[in-house]
C-alpha cells in the first residue's frame, strides 16, 4: 500500500492491478450495428453507433477496488505510476483505442501533427493513427489520400463545388489488413469496415468533405477546409499492409514512433501461457477480438471475452496470458510527453 498525504489527514492508497473498462459509445451519422452484433456491445437505442472508445480519460473501471471510477480519475490520483515515469499526467491518456463501424462512409478528414496542434489550436498533441481490419465486406475500401499531383488550390476547389470524390484515391480491403495514417494524410472509411483504431489520444479532426449530406440533426456538417487544407500532405500516400491469415503466437501490427501494436493468438492447450512485461515505464492497452483470454498479474486475474479492452498500469511488470483467443496490444514507443 502507498501512503499519500492528503490536507489534514494520512490515506492508504491501494495498489494498481489489470484494470478492466467500460467504453463510451457515440452516435454518428454513419453508424451501424456491428458494434453489438459483432463486438458484443450494449447499444442503449436503436441509433447509428459508430465509435466504442474502448481507452479513454472517461472509460470506467469495473473490476477491483477501483471500480466506478474513470480512467482520467485513477490518472489524476495515481499519475505516473498508471502510465508511466515519463508521460505527464496533466495531458490525459496518453493513447486512445477505438472501434469504429461503418455503415456509410465517414467524413474525409486529416489531423494535424504535434506542431500543427500546438500552432493552430493550442493542444498537446497531434493524432497519428493507425487501422486494423477486424471485418470488411466484399467490395469495402478506404480513401487513402488524394491523387498524386492535385494542388492544394484544385483541392480547394474541389470540395467548394462538391465534388471531391473525383480527386480521392481508393483502397480496396479485407479482414486482417493494417494501415498506418501519419498526421497529414487525407483518408475515410467506407461502408462495410469495422475497426479498431489506436492513435495518440486526441479529437482534433479536420473535416474536409462529408459527400454532401446532412447530418443527424437535418443540417449539413461543418467543414475546416482552411485549417484542413493547411496541414494536409498531398505529395505521398500510406500502405495497406495485407497481413492474411497469420496465426502466428505474435503478428507485428504496426510499429510507429508513437505506438506500437502486437496481435497474440493465445492458445493454452497448445502454447502454454504467453508472458508480458511492461518493465515499470510503459503501460500496455489490451483488447480481446476472438475467444476468451485470462490475464493474471501479481493476485489479480481478469477474464476478458469478445469486445472487452483492459489496461494494463505501467507499474504492473511482469503478467501473463492465457485462455483461448486474440487480442491485440498496444504500447508507446517513444514518450513525446515529458514532465515539465
Amino acid at each position: 500500500m502507498t501512503i499519500v498525504g492528503t490536507i489534514g489527514r494520512m490515506v492508504k492508497r491501494p495498489p494498481l492491478y489489470p484494470l478492466l473498462l467500460e467504453p463510451v459509445l457515440h452516435v454518428h451519422v454513419w453508424g451501424g450495428h456491428k458494434l453489438a452484433d459483432v463486438m458484443n456491445k450494449k447499444l442503449p437505442t436503436g441509433d447509428p453507433y459508430g465509435e466504442s472508445w474502448e481507452v479513454y480519460d472517461t472509460s470506467k473501471i469495473v473490476n477491483g477496488v477501483l471500480a466506478g471510477q474513470t480512467l482520467g480519475e485513477t490518472l489524476a490520483e495515481y499519475g505516473t505510476t498508471l502510465i508511466g515515469p515519463d508521460n505527464d499526467p496533466r495531458q490525459g491518456f496518453p493513447l486512445l483505442v477505438k472501434f469504429l463501424d461503418a455503415a456509410e462512409w465517414l467524413s474525409v478528414q486529416v489531423h494535424p501533427n504535434d506542431e500543427q496542434a500546438a500552432r493552430l489550436e493550442g493542444e498537446p498533441r497531434g493524432k497519428n493513427e493507425a487501422w486494423y481490419i477486424l471485418a470488411a465486406a466484399p467490395g469495402a475500401q478506404l480513401v487513402i489520400g488524394v491523387k498524386p499531383g492535385t494542388s492544394r488550390d484544385e483541392m480547394i476547389r474541389a470540395i467548394q463545388e462538391n465534388r471531391l470524390e473525383e480527386l480521392l484515391v481508393y483502397a480496396d480491403i479485407v479482414t486482417g489488413d493494417t494501415l498506418y495514417i501519419p498526421a497529414g494524410t487525407i483518408h475515410s472509411i467506407g461502408p462495410g469496415a469495422l475497426i479498431y483504431e489506436v492513435q495518440q489520444t486526441s479529437d482534433m479532426t479536420y473535416r474536409l468533405y462529408d459527400w454532401g449530406r446532412m447530418g443527424l440533426d437535418g443540417q449539413p456538417r461543418r467543414l475546416h477546409i482552411e485549417k484542413g487544407a493547411q496541414v494536409a500532405n498531398l505529395d505521398s500516400l500510406p500502405e495497406i499492409v495485407h497481413l492474411g491469415n497469420n496465426q502466428a503466437p505474435e503478428v507485428a501490427i504496426v510499429t510507429s514512433d508513437f505506438f506500437t501494436t502486437r496481435l497474440h493468438h493465445i492458445d493454452s492447450n497448445t502454447g502454454g501461457v504467453t508472458r508480458l512485461d511492461t518493465t515499470g515505464r510503459r503501460f500496455h492497452t489490451l483488447t480481446c477480438i476472438d475467444g476468451e483470454v485470462q490475464v493474471t498479474a501479481a493476485k489479480t486475474t481478469i477474464l476478458m471475452t469478445i469486445g472487452q479492452s483492459a489496461v494494463i498500469p505501467a507499474s504492473t511488470g511482469d503478467y501473463h496470458l492465457s485462455g483461448k483467443g486474440t487480442l491485440l496490444r498496444s504500447w508507446q514507443t517513444a514518450i513525446l510527453t515529458k514532465p515539465a
